[in-house]
């Protein structure tokens, strides 16, 4: 039987990913794309610092980002863990360090911005003030990308558990599966090649993922989720 805390948590995953998810997507596009120079992250912190209120605005919606995820680890745990509480256990830790790694960035983010705007260090030359905070940036992006392999392990296992339990649609389960994996290990390949993104570019890397989570919100909200019964009565039918 399906709990009420289960279903709850439901609920908490179909508003929690949806309201995130378009918050961060607007304020990279609106506030921190336009600025970024790809290639050239000594010449992104100078237009991060020239745009500063713009560029905070994007830190403000990726902190609230960070918080959702370990909202919705949470209720992913609270919603899976009859199936398998080890395995539901694994997965929730796994994302939990993909929040994390959200935190270091931003950290490293922020400290950028300190070393472009601090009085402090203005004896330096400002082509050497860039570098160091092009280093600070390059550091937040290899965190991001650290937390993204783990968030792409994680959510595999979060998927075959979707896809044991039933909850869901297994065709929606199994889309969750490959679009973890193929997230997760293009994360890890960037680790190893930082040229692999010329073949798969990064813009690409969380797309299937994030229609999957799109997907399985929406259907939680409007359909909630499945007995096992009935979903197994279902996939009976002739």
């Amino acid at each position: 039987m399906i709990d009420k805390s289960q279903r709850r948590a439901a609920r908490v995953i179909g508003i929690t990913y949806p309201l995130t998810f378009v918050i961060v997507t607007v304020a990279f596009f609106r506030y921190y794309a336009p600025l970024l120079v790809w290639n050239n992250l000594a010449e992104t912190a100078h237009n991060l610092t020239a745009h500063e209120h713009a560029f905070r605005i994007y830190l403000a919606s990726a902190l609230i980002y960070a918080v959702g995820a370990m909202v919705l680890l949470t209720a992913l745990y609270v919603v899976l863990r009859p199936i398998s509480r080890g395995l539901a256990l694994f997965a929730a830790f796994s994302r939990l360090v993909y929040a994390f790694m959200w935190f270091v960035m931003l950290f490293d983010f922020f400290g950028a911005l300190r070393v472009m705007g601090s009085g402090y260090l203005q004896v330096f030359e400002s082509s050497r003030l860039q570098a160091w905070a092009g280093l600070q940036l390059a550091s937040g992006f290899d965190a991001y990308y650290l937390g993204l392999t783990c968030y792409g392990l994680g959510s595999v296992v979060f998927s075959y558990l979707w896809f044991k339990s039933r909850y869901i649609p297994r065709t929606l389960s199994a889309l969750g599966v490959l679009s973890s994996l193929f997230e997760g290990g293009c994360a890890f390949a960037y680790l190893i090649f930082p040229s692999f993104g010329k073949i798969v570019s990064v813009n690409w890397y969380e797309l299937p993922m994030g229609l999957f989570e799109l997907a399985l919100s929406f259907w939680i909200l409007v359909r909630g989720l499945r007995p096992p019964e009935i979903a197994k009565a279902i996939s009976a039918k002739p």
